[in-house]
């Protein structure tokens, strides 16, 4: 793990593309975007509220980072998650691998979400919209 440049971030605030600081042996940078996706469990939602222990989530994150570059040649880790309600279309997870060729950036980055989602203490809450259109009825119902 000689020179990896790790960097991991618990933020409440919108996930933007941080600047490419491209280091000279990086033949590959992958960017991957996680994004609340409309179905959960096959019902539709209006998005997600994710909760997480910010200082064990950032521990976690951390080691993740480091056991990701000794297992593979990395020179960058950035791994943002973002926590409070997410609308469905909006990023939940930004990560950024930078190592020397493009299987190594693909194998790397799949690797560090399975084990985010196997061990950082992050918990999401699904709003589904039949939710919303019960309590809608109910308050149309409670008016009549």
């Amino acid at each position: 793990m000689a020179n990896v440049v790790c960097e991991v971030l618990v933020t409440e605030a919108s996930l933007d593309t941080p600047p490419k600081a491209h280091r000279g042996d990086a033949g590959a940078i992958n960017d991957f975007w996680g994004v609340v996706r409309r179905l959960e469990d096959g019902r539709e939602i209006d998005g997600i509220q994710y909760e997480a222990h910010r200082e064990m989530a950032e521990h976690q994150l951390r080691q993740i980072a480091g056991q990701a570059a000794e297992k593979f040649p990395l020179q960058l880790v950035i791994i943002h998650h973002r926590v409070g309600f997410i609308a469905v279309g909006e990023p939940s997870l930004f990560l950024r691998v930078a190592t020397p060729h493009r299987s190594e950036a693909l194998r790397a980055s799949q690797w560090i979400v399975d084990e985010l989602k196997k061990k950082v203490p992050i918990w999401k809450r699904p709003k589904f919209k039949v939710d919303n259109l019960r309590r809608a009825s109910h308050s149309e119902a409670a008016t009549v």
